[in-house]
Order: structure tokens, then sequence, then C-alpha cells
């Protein structure tokens, strides 16, 4: 009896769960195609600018370590970089269109992000959902890695001069991940992450360029980390390269409310 008893228990158990995996299933989203190029796809480029007076840097003090301060290189903030009118280190990526009908295979190729001069370089990392990003340390003193991720894991990871690469992938998009290094305040960078390779981040002259876009009307994220997000709408014929250019005011600078501001040793 004891026996039958059991077996009628694992039974209705079994049948409970397969019933509530039928239920899941149900719910659960419906996987997309992957992508595949058909030859007629497109590129948005652009230029973001700057109107206003250049903000002038800030110095850091880097005295707290004697390698860092002695370190080449210079040693002022980059959270705001204006040469000539034009904006260093903007997140540009794609919204709607063909980006949320299809799946797209992460790169093979790591991301990386170094450590040199006490800096992070770059300052903005921009990569694929399951890519690699790989952090690696070229100064002759120890760091320490801390991304803050919100939907992804966190992890805090020390890495010593010459130790071997840090290996690390995010599972989920999420823009953007700030990251610090504990053993130095004023090291920062930010790491945005897509389901999709439709972005790109501007460069010292404020160019930047997104390509293999198919055909279809999309919207443009421009973000930056002082000045906030902008948006704006573009088509992309079969083939065709669209240009779409920004400016950001100066006096709408602002810190997103959704970044955490950290203290930095700066000096005026």
């Amino acid at each position: 009896m004891l026996l039958l008893t059991t077996l009628l228990i694992i039974g209705a158990c079994k049948k409970k769960r397969d019933d509530n995996d039928n239920e899941d299933s149900g719910d659960t989203a419906p996987v997309k195609t992957r992508f595949v190029p058909k030859g007629d796809e497109g590129t948005i480029s652009g230029v973001v600018k700057y109107d206003g007076a250049a903000p002038t840097p800030k110095r850091i003090d880097m005295g707290q370590d004697a390698n860092c301060a002695s370190a080449a290189g210079d040693k002022f903030t980059d959270d705001l970089v204006v040469t000539d009118g034009k904006l260093d280190n903007v997140y540009v990526y794609l919204q709607g269109g063909s980006v949320d009908k299809f799946s797209y295979a992460p790169p093979s190729d790591p991301v990386v992000l170094d450590q040199k001069g006490c800096r992070y370089d770059p300052h903005i990392v921009a990569l694929q959902v399951n890519q690699t990003l790989r952090v690696t340390n070229s100064d002759p003193t120890t760091h320490n890695v801390h991304p803050s991720p919100k939907s992804n894991a966190e992890w805090n990871q020390s890495q010593p001069p010459s130790a071997a690469p840090i290996d690390k992938k995010f599972t989920r998009k999420e823009t953007l991940i700030p990251v610090k290094c504990n053993q130095h305040p004023w090291m920062k960078a930010q790491i945005g992450v897509l389901d999709h390779p439709f972005f790109a981040v501007s460069k010292k002259d404020g160019t930047y360029t997104i390509k293999g876009v198919p055909p279809g009307t999309y919207t443009v994220v421009f973000w930056h980390e002082t000045l906030g997000e902008q948006k704006q709408s573009v088509t992309v014929a079969a083939k065709e390269t669209k240009t779409a250019d920004l400016t950001y005011k100066g006096s709408a600078a602002f810190i997103p409310s959704s970044l955490k501001v950290e203290a930095a040793l700066v000096l005026p």
C-alpha cells in the first residue's frame, strides 16, 4: 500500500509539472528568425556636434598611486570631450524596423576594454548580447574591474599587472552599464549591450557609421552620459547611404537619472 501510494503521488506531481509546462509554453515569446543579409542593406552615418563653448576638462588627481601618476597620457576627465565643435563618445543605435523582427548571431571576435595609463580605453564600449567582453590590463598596477548592471549579473574582479584577460559575456541587452575601478575612483567607462549589431560610437571628429542596415524606417538613438538622449527618425532605402547628423546644445547638459553618480578625484 505504501509503494502504491508513493507511485500515485509521483504520477500526480509529474502530470502537474507537464500541465504547467504546457501553460508556460503558450506564454513564451515566439522565436525570431535569424537575420540573413539580402544584399540590399544600406548605411546610416553622420556627425554629432556640440553647439556652445567647449567645456574645460578637469584635471584628475592620480597621486594615490605612483604608477598612475607617472603614467603617460593625459590626466583629464573624459565624460564630455569636444574637439572643434565635434562630440566624442556618443553611443548611437537603432530601434524599430527590422531590428525587432529578427535575431542576430553575436560576433565571434571579442570587444576589448583595456586599462592603460590608469584609464579605461575605450570610454564607451559597444557589443552584442553573448559577445565576449575581454578586459586587459596594460598598466604596471593592480586594477579592480567592477561593472554595475541592472539586468545582467554584477561582477567585481581584481586584475594585477600582466594578468590573463578577463572574459565575460552579458546575456541580456542593457544600455548602458557603468563600470568603475574600485582601486582608482576616477576610472569610469560605460558598456552598451544590444541584441542586434546596428550601433556605433562617435569618434573624436564626431563621426559614426552603422552599416548593413536593412531597408526600412528606424529611430536613431543618440546617447551621451552627461548630455542625455536624443532621437530622430530615419528611413533607409535599398542600398542607400543616409545621413543623420545631430547637434547637442551646450546649455542642455544634464546627467541622466538612471545613472549613479560616483565621486571622482579631480582638480580644477
